[in-house]
């Protein structure tokens, strides 16, 4: 018990370094080309991703590298003894997964991703820390914009005084105009791992099951259908499954995987949904409960998949 509580405390820790890492990455890493055609397999940390790209640290030294996937593209672990290694969807490309890729250079420097390999054990990692760093995501976001909102009360204090005294010119106004410019460009780039939740829906399921039922597929079809009036651009696509605490913890585990596997694979088939545009399938188990358990009405709750339609702000830009 104490081990697990050790270990859950350095993923929650890691958490917090990797949503630094992962925001100072493309300000503060050097980004290295690849030759065009030149063949390179190269072992690293993801950093960010998107829907048909990611960026990874060279674990080596402190070199980034794009990589760029295509519908080709083999993601696997790692061969075993007289067999191959398993095969896996590009969704499982998640940030902070140990990775050997495999791949050519193109025209722009980047990596044209042939095969990317891993460890099973740095995938189960990697889906945990992603479960911990959405909360430290959220709370860093929230801290930002009360940055934000207090620095414009202070400005706005400020341009009041200034107007009232007659000191500001056309100069001044100019040069405000100028910066805040730069400041909303600048934003824009150290925004592109960053991503916003635009619209969560929630799946309810029966106890002990992991079958979609009519009612989870109406709530799917209506929220398809306000989808299809929207902007889409650089939208991406996460899918949590839970469970309530009723049985044991491993048995809560695996069906809320099979819930999440359940969502995704009726958007796969009857609406065409692409696997890249998916980011951090994963079962939470009992975790993270939005009601009591002790309850009929709230271990109903707790027996949902989460689908999460985000944004990212670094594509969609202001």
């Amino acid at each position: 018990m104490k081990s697990n509580c050790l270990k859950m405390s350095y993923i929650a820790l890691f958490a917090v370094i990797l949503c630094i890492g992962a925001e100072n990455a493309t300000a503060q890493a050097t980004y290295k080309r690849v030759g065009f055609n030149e063949n390179i397999k190269i072992k690293g940390v993801i950093a960010t991703r998107s829907a048909d790209s990611l960026t990874m640290r060279d674990v080596s030294s402190a070199d980034m590298y794009y990589v760029d996937l295509s519908p080709t593209t083999k993601v696997q672990t790692y061969k075993k003894v007289l067999r191959g290694g398993d095969q896996f969807p590009a969704s499982y490309l998640l940030r902070g997964l140990r990775i050997q890729v495999t791949g050519t250079g193109n025209a722009d420097g980047h990596i044209i991703a042939k095969q990317i390999d891993f460890d099973p054990e740095d995938l189960r990692t990697a889906q945990a820390l992603q479960v911990s760093v959405d909360p430290v995501e959220a709370q860093a976001e929230a801290n930002r914009k009360k940055i934000e909102e207090n620095e414009a009360r202070i400005a706005a204090t400020e341009e009041n005084a200034k107007r009232m005294a007659g000191q500001i010119d056309e100069a001044q106004a100019m040069a405000a105009a100028a910066q805040a410019s730069a400041d909303r460009a600048n934003n824009r780039i150290n925004g592109l791992g960053d991503y916003d939740t635009i619209k969560t829906i929630v799946v309810p399921f029966a106890t002990g099951s992991a079958a979609l039922g009519p009612k989870g597929k109406k709530i799917i079809d209506e929220a398809r259908a306000w989808v299809k009036t929207q902007d889409t651009k650089g939208w991406m696509i996460s899918v949590i499954g839970f469970a309530d605490s009723t049985g044991n913890s491993a048995k809560n585990k695996t069906l809320s995987e099979k819930r999440a596997n359940a969502v995704i694979g009726y958007l796969v088939t009857k609406y065409g949904l692409p696997l890249t545009r998916l980011v951090q399938p994963f079962g939470a188990g009992a975790d993270m409960p939005v009601a009591e358990n002790t309850t009929a009405a709230g271990r109903a709750q707790n027996r949902r998949v989460e689908i999460k339609l985000l944004l990212n702000k670094g594509i969609a830009g202001d």
